[in-house]
């Protein structure tokens, strides 16, 4: 199994690495045991986290409520759930 996801029940546990100010918002593959994520928002105000839950919600397929940040609202080092996602990226589906 991956380090950088695990499954309780439906849920989906996501360990991310976020890199703001990208020129897109885009899975970039692992870093460091975790899923890197480009984002075009800059990290002010919690514009990359909010932009990272509509990023994850529409990647999975589930509503913004359903993409919770558990952890790291101010670091790039993240924790997220999705609860029952719809779609899995191959970095996923795959691992």
């Amino acid at each position: 199994m991956a380090n950088f996801y695990q499954w309780q029940q439906q849920t989906l546990y996501l360990n991310v690495h976020i890199q703001p100010r990208a020129s897109k918002d885009e899975l970039c593959g692992l870093y460091n045991q975790r899923l890197k994520i480009r984002l075009k928002s800059p990290p002010v105000d919690g514009q990359a986290n909010r932009q990272l839950i509509q990023f994850l919600a529409q990647l999975f397929a589930v509503p913004k409520s359903a993409v919770t940040l558990l952890n790291g609202e101010t670091s790039r080092d993240k924790r997220l759930s999705i609860q029952q996602p719809h779609t899995l990226p191959d970095v996923i589906a795959h691992a």
